[in-house]
This record gives structure tokens, sequence and C-alpha cells, in this order.
């Protein structure tokens, strides 16, 4: 297929801006992988559509403050965006600047903090930080990265929206956004309806909000990102198929971790870069129903999802959710294919 198959028109207006005033106020659209068939629901509905068989695989990862503004010593505006903690002095980072800084440049940060070019990584820069820990500067002085989709800036509501409820594990530089219409009070309700939950970890990078750059599919180069399945995850899953319950990926990074994890065909701990490519014609081993938010046209998550549910359920599925006025993208509704 082609990366032209998966454009589609969204009015600007269906993009969500900010957060609805309570998580679970999204709107939920659900596709019957088998028949196509699409409902409308609300995102409280969910959770009577699982069952005390099932097993809901959550992303732990949490967003760090990774967007810093800065100035070269010539006076110039810096902005950059921490892509990859490397140690607690050094990082990877998208740089963006009137000219590209050449290694050596100092970039003087907020607070009197400031960090120097070390060289290129590809399309990213590696920066070295002066300060003993990067991590406490970055929530000293850093802001939420939020997507370049959602057009102003950040403010102090995103620090607690842009985080799920069970975020956890520091590195991610973009919200598994699937997680984020998930409230203490619904995870309780799930609980108490006698489904299991389970972990995994991926640090979802910026190149997830990046579009396909070839015509040609198989020509994509896939950007990597940094997932752990812990062994109670695989034992979970397989106690869930031994008591004929379904595996539901929530977010297409628990799908991609999960999917990472069994490549042999048999879901296996494990840990490490994955830069797995989902696309129309791949065959799921881990994963039986998925939550997921809306995507961006041409972009590698739209096409996991086309594999997923079919390419033909799915863009019928965008068809009916832009005539519905659906939300789109990080803080808009959800949809569950099942």
């Amino acid at each position: 297929m082609k990366k032209s198959d998966f454009n589609y028109l969204l009015p600007t207006a269906l993009i969500a801006q900010k957060p609805l005033e309570t998580r679970d106020a999204s709107r939920l659209l659900c596709v019957d992988r088998q028949t196509g068939e699409l409902c409308d629901r609300q995102f409280t509905d969910f959770i009577d559509l699982i069952n005390e068989r099932d097993l809901l695989v959550f992303n732990d990862t949490k967003v760090i403050p990774a967007r810093l503004f800065g100035n070269k010593q010539s006076g110039g505006k810096v902005e950059i965006l921490i892509e990859r903690i490397i140690d607690q002095h050094h990082a990877i980072a998208h740089v963006k600047a009137s000219k590209s800084p050449k290694p050596g440049t100092v970039i003087e940060l907020a607070e009197g903090h400031h960090c120097e070019v070390q060289g290129r990584v590809d399309d990213l820069f590696e920066l070295e930080f002066a300060d003993n820990n990067l991590l406490p500067l970055l929530d000293a002085i850093g802001h939420i990265p939020l997507p370049p989709y959602i057009t102003r800036a950040d403010d102090a509501s995103d620090l607690t929206r842009y985080q799920t409820v069970f975020a956890k594990e520091l590195g991610a530089v973009a919200a598994p956004t699937a997680g984020l219409h998930f409230d203490l009070a619904m995870m309780d309700k799930i609980k108490a309806k006698g489904a299991n939950t389970s972990f995994v970890t991926l640090h979802v990078g910026s190149g997830t909000f990046q579009p396909v750059r070839t015509e040609l599919l198989s020509e994509h180069v896939m950007h990597k990102e940094y997932y752990v399945v812990p062994q109670t995850t695989v034992d979970a899953v397989a106690l869930t198929r031994e008591k004929g319950g379904r595996v539901i990926a929530i977010g297409t990074t628990a799908v991609r971790a999960l999917e990472s994890a069994s490549k042999s065909g048999q879901l296996t701990a494990g840990f490490g870069d994955t830069d797995l490519f989902i696309t129309p014609g791949y065959t799921f081993h881990s994963v039986d129903a998925l939550l997921t938010n809306f995507h961006l046209p041409e972009s590698t998550l739209l096409m996991l999802v086309s594999a997923f549910a079919g390419y033909e359920s799915t863009m019928k599925a965008y068809s009916h959710a832009i005539d519905q006025n659906y939300r789109f993208f990080s803080y808009g509704d959800a949809m569950f294919l099942s």
C-alpha cells in the first residue's frame, strides 16, 4: 500500500486543543472488526464492553517536561525538544534555531542553566548539560511537550492532564493518549468488574507525530522507541488465554510493545529499542482488541490501526467520526476496535 492511501481531510475545528473537563467525558466510537458495524457511545460505557476474563494492558510511561527554551550566546532564540535522555548529563534532542547549531555552541537556558552542543545524531543533536542531574533540571525549567497540532502554549493543567493517572516510568516525550481517558474511578470499576490489568512500558518519542516520508511504505525508516515487557505481563497474557479472555491493548503504544516482544510468534519478556512498523497484512500475535484515539493522516499509527481493524473499516470509521464531529488526536475522543 501507499502513504497516500492513508490520507484524509480533517477540519481544523475537530483537532482538540484542550482536554475536556473530566477524563471520562470523551465519546467512544465502537468498531466491530468482524462486521464493520459502527456504534456511537460515551467513554463511560467502556466498562460495559469488557468482562471478567479480559486483560487490559496499559503503557505506564511517564511524560517528562522535555521542551526547553533558550538563546545562543549571539542572542538567537533556540527551542529544544529532548528526544531521549542518555545519562544525567547527556541527551539526544531536536534543536530548532534560525541556523543549525555547530558542535561547541553553548545554549543559555532559564534560571542560569546552559547546555552545549556536542555533535549530531542523524537529524538530532547530542547535548551536554552542566547540571548534575538532567531530570531535576527539566522539572525546574522544562515545559510539557504538547504535540505540534496543539497550537497553544502549555499551561499548568497540562502537567496532569497530558499524563495518565498510572504513569510511572519516566522517559516519554509524548503521552500514550488512549490512557488519558482513564481516571482513578474507572480503574476501580475495572477492578470491581473482575477484569485484570497489566502494564508494559514504551517511551513514546516525537517520531510518533511524523507522517511517513516515502510514498512506498516498504521504503519508510521507522523511528525507534524503547520498550519493556515484564514477565508479570507475559504471565497475565498466558492466564488470560487459558481463561478464554481477550487481551485488550490500551493504545497503539501498548500494541507496539506487546507485538515487539512477540516477534517469534510467542510473547516473551524483554526490553530494548523497537522499530516495528505495523501495516496492513501484519499478523497480530498478542492483541485481541484495541482502545485508541484518532490519529494523524498518513501516520504510522493510522497504518497500525488499519492493520488491526482492516483498511476499509478503519477509513469508514474515520469518515464517520468526522461526519459526527468527534474530537481528534491527543486530547480527543476514542475508538474501541473489538
